[in-house]
């Protein structure tokens, strides 16, 4: 075989056009010291804040110091494979997660990995997980209300659509109860939910989401869990990472609802990685940002102008309080973000009030712009009335003689306060709300005995939902309570008491009444 000459330049001549390099320039840095979830890296001299950089063996962090000589990195996940002169990248993304109707039903990470067992996630969009909130033109004042299921707090802390509302509370007086019962109440109103677990124990989290399966509310929930073995990182980004998945639905013209179950704990996370990264410590050795990091959170709820969709993000952060002292540092910086709360106190749980919810420092600064026509007509005494009856009940323990009138009031006080005791994981829908508020405002049950009162009541429910169910439809419809479905309703009440008197109710109360531990 003969070898050309010509053949072999022309051939190398052909490779050389057609190569191509393949080179790439990369920002990469050197490790200097790693421990305690936090690496200090040299070199990384293209990082941005809140970039995802790249460690050996996978593992992921996020650039949160830049410092003249070197960037503090937070390590998301395990640092125990990480060692001093490790190669660190730069990927040029800020930290995103998946969002999308693909995580409906779904466990997932602070990172939106799944952890429930079930597979990847076929999302094909992502966002960062933090990112500028609605600015004023782009946002709409609250008028639709979001129903939580609560008698105590339709009627009184009325919730709209964009609002974030605070429940306070010590530990293990019905906070996660409250947001489990609003997911569940969101069943019928095409309104997809965000359970957000910080720091929480991964018992907690699991019985939170036995009962949205139990219940078929996972089909429209996502559950995001940084559980308190997580690494303070993940606890920190959880929050953040909820409200991006919550605003994919806000910005497509949906309705969403996420709580932040708690945001003490994610005060708590973020005090831990700003000790460590070494930022100066302020009051109670928070670090000076504290306040800005919940702000620059909450602020992206909102309820979006018609141009934009007329889409909402609604939010409920959950503080825990210790021994009831809503003046400490952390409540009271969430007190001044968000647009009212609610507060559970430990002697009403205690006293079997439940939810426990004080009537006087609980409030919502949207008020009755959130709430339906027919709420507003039978919700307008109901705060007054209670009211009065708490300033009664503390002057009848010294007073042996009352006149009739302060005695009236006093039997009054005491049957809303029954009615509006309602156990876990039955929330109420709102039509039904509106008639047993009706009844109780109205003197109805003012001659029916107080332990009789949960009895009445869940009959009651019963009895109109056979005889009268076009009252409860039309209700349900007008979203009012019209003069002709006032008095259909007053004839229906007639009717039940005169039966109940009468005995031929009560029976059948008897079997239909089991009471429920909350």
């Amino acid at each position: 075989m003969q070898i050309r000459p010509e053949e072999i330049s022309r051939i190398i001549q052909g490779e050389i056009k057609k190569y191509e390099s393949d080179l790439k320039m990369e920002s990469v840095g050197t490790v200097l010291t790693v421990g305690d979830g936090i690496a200090r890296v040299y070199g990384l001299d293209k990082v941005m804040s809140s970039e995802l950089v790249e460690f050996p063996g996978g593992v992921f962090g996020m650039a949160l110091n830049l410092e003249e000589d070197s960037v503090g990195i937070v390590i998301l996940g395990s640092d125990r494979g990480i060692k001093e002169g490790d190669t660190v990248k730069c990927t040029g993304k800020i930290v995103q997660v998946p969002v999308g109707d693909a995580l409906l039903g779904r466990v997932v990470n602070a990172l939106g990995q799944p952890i429930d067992g079930k597979g990847p996630i076929a999302a094909t969009k992502f966002r960062p997980i933090e990112y500028p909130a609605p600015n004023v033109v782009m946002r709409q004042s609250v008028n639709q209300p979001l129903q939580t299921g609560y008698k105590a707090i339709d009627s009184m802390i009325p919730i709209g659509k964009g609002q974030r509302e605070l429940i306070l509370g010590d530990r293990g007086i019905g906070k996660t109860a409250l947001i489990t019962d609003t997911i569940l109440n969101q069943r019928d109103d095409d309104v997809q939910c965000i359970y957000c677990a910080i720091g929480q124990k991964q018992s907690t989290i699991a019985q939170v989401v036995d009962v949205l399966e139990k219940s078929g509310a996972m089909k429209y929930t996502i559950v995001v869990a940084a559980s308190a073995s997580d690494p303070a990182p993940l606890q920190y980004i959880a929050p953040f990472a909820g409200t991006a998945m919550g605003e994919e639905f806000r910005d497509t013209k949906r309705h969403a609802y996420i709580a932040y179950d708690d945001l003490t704990k994610h005060a708590w996370a973020y005090r831990q990685m700003s000790l460590l990264l070494r930022r100066p410590p302020g009051r109670e050795a928070y670090p000076g940002d504290v306040f800005n990091l919940h702000s620059r959170l909450l602020e992206r709820s909102a309820k979006l102008n018609d141009e934009l969709g007329g889409g909402s993000l609604t939010s409920t952060p959950v503080i825990e309080t210790q021994l009831g002292d809503v003046s400490a540092y952390i409540p009271t910086n969430v007190i001044s973000i968000t647009d009212g709360q609610i507060y559970l106190e430990p002697d009403l749980f205690y006293g079997g009030v439940r939810p426990a919810l004080n009537v006087g420092i609980s409030v919502s600064r949207v008020g009755g712009a959130a709430q339906t026509k027919a709420m507003k007509k039978v919700a307008g005494k109901l705060r007054l009335e209670l009211a009065q009856f708490r300033e009664l009940a503390a002057f009848a323990q010294f007073a042996s003689d009352l006149d009739a009138g302060t005695r009236a009031q006093l039997t009054r006080g005491e049957r809303l306060v029954e009615i509006l005791k309602q156990p876990q994981y039955e929330p109420m829908n709102f039509a039904n709300q509106v008639c047993i508020i009706f009844a109780g405002t109205q003197g109805f049950l003012d001659d029916i005995p107080k332990d009789q009162v949960a009895g009445f009541e869940r009959t009651f429910h019963k009895f109109m939902g056979e005889k009268y169910p076009a009252v409860i439809e039309g209700i349900k419809k007008t979203k009012d309570l019209e003069k002709d479905n006032e008095a259909r309703l007053r004839a229906a009440l007639d009717e039940f008491k005169a039966g109940w008197k009468a005995g031929s109710i009560k029976a059948e109360a008897a079997k239909v009444f089991q009471p429920a531990a909350h």
